[in-house]
């Protein structure tokens, strides 16, 4: 999955669940933004690239999700 497709879908929950979601590109280095999800942030790799697994669930745990919630 793509960083870009993973952002529109935490949107797309975020509205579901009535939780505001930002990314902030200026709140990161280089390609990096900052995702925020209610209160809680995560840094995102570059949007247009593929995110590893490992990555995904780094940052789904950082935002206090589930691989679950995320279906």
């Amino acid at each position: 999955m793509r960083g870009s497709e993973f952002i529109r879908k935490i949107k797309r929950l975020g509205r579901k669940r009535n939780v505001t979601v930002l990314l902030r590109p200026e709140r990161g280095k280089g390609s990096h933004a900052t995702l925020y999800y209610g209160s809680k942030y995560a840094v995102m790799p570059d949007v247009r690239d593929e995110l590893k697994t490992g990555t995904l669930h780094g940052i789904l745990d950082e935002l206090g999700l589930t691989p679950k919630d995320f279906r």
